[in-house]
């Protein structure tokens, strides 16, 4: 039999999708309301891999990370993921002007050897871990670098999204280091 080990805490972090700086602004100032600093951003990057989006949020959808001082339990990324939500709908209400999905937060965790994100759709690859959450390994790092799998959306294969998690990566080595 096997020892129960306790993971390490993990970095969490929120992809911000919108078609206006301005949204994801707010988005952010709600998302340190409840994360509490962040640590690691992104710059805006265009969303152009995909038109799936168009109908509830419109054309010329930017994206940005942001990612957390404060590192939480694996586990936790359920209730991250119910909490997401419930600013998305925060978020329809305050943006009057906006489409029905004035923006999209994709929560996840990386740890040193992978990226987590966390869903509400279930698939071959992902695994059911409460409430109606799944999550699936996004990206594994191998050789200095995050690697895809087959099934990794084609935006988090791209040179921007590795740059932001390898930073996310260096951050939380740190964290990890200061905490022994």
């Amino acid at each position: 039999m096997g020892t129960i080990h306790h993971p390490q805490p993990v970095k969490l972090f929120v992809g911000m999708l919108a078609a206006r700086p301005e949204w994801l602004a707010e988005a952010e100032t709600l998302l340190v309301g409840q994360f509490g600093a962040v640590d690691v951003a992104s710059d805006l990057i265009p969303f152009d891999q995909t038109d799936y989006y168009r109908e509830a949020m419109g054309e010329n959808l930017l994206r940005k990370f942001v990612a957390f001082e404060q590192l939480i339990r694996p586990d936790a990324i359920v209730e991250t993921k119910h909490a997401t939500n419930a600013t998305e709908t925060e978020l329809v209400r305050r943006i009057a002007d906006g489409p029905p999905r004035p923006v999209n937060l994709d929560p996840g965790y990386l740890e040193l050897s992978k990226v987590v994100l966390a869903t509400t759709k279930d698939y071959a690859h992902r695994i059911c871990l409460a409430r109606g959450i799944y999550a699936e390994v996004t990206l594994h790092y191998h050789h200095g670098r995050f690697e895809p799998w087959p099934w990794t959306y084609p935006d988090y294969r791209t040179e921007a999204y590795g740059k932001f998690f390898l930073a996310v990566r260096a951050r939380l080595r740190e964290n990890l280091r200061s905490s022994r």
